[in-house]
């Protein structure tokens, strides 16, 4: 992957290796992303994957609470 924050360290040992559903290619660009709830009082953040070749899109549920409130 390109652009990642994390060391390629962080990965779980033996963890199969990423790939793109649509074009199998394994490398990604990184992006953060973040998207209200439907009435906004939360706040849903993702990490988003991005494929280099095809641009496919692998969204990745971060986490979300009340408390995000930027």
């Amino acid at each position: 992957m390109t652009d990642h924050p994390r060391s390629p360290d962080d990965a779980a040992p033996n963890a199969p290796e990423l790939r793109c559903p649509l074009c199998a290619n394994t490398d990604f660009q990184r992006e953060e992303s973040r998207q209200d709830s439907r009435w906004g009082f939360t706040s849903h953040r993702m990490t988003l994957l991005v494929c280099t070749r095809c641009r496919y899109v692998l969204h990745f549920y971060d986490a979300h609470s009340i408390f995000d409130i930027d």
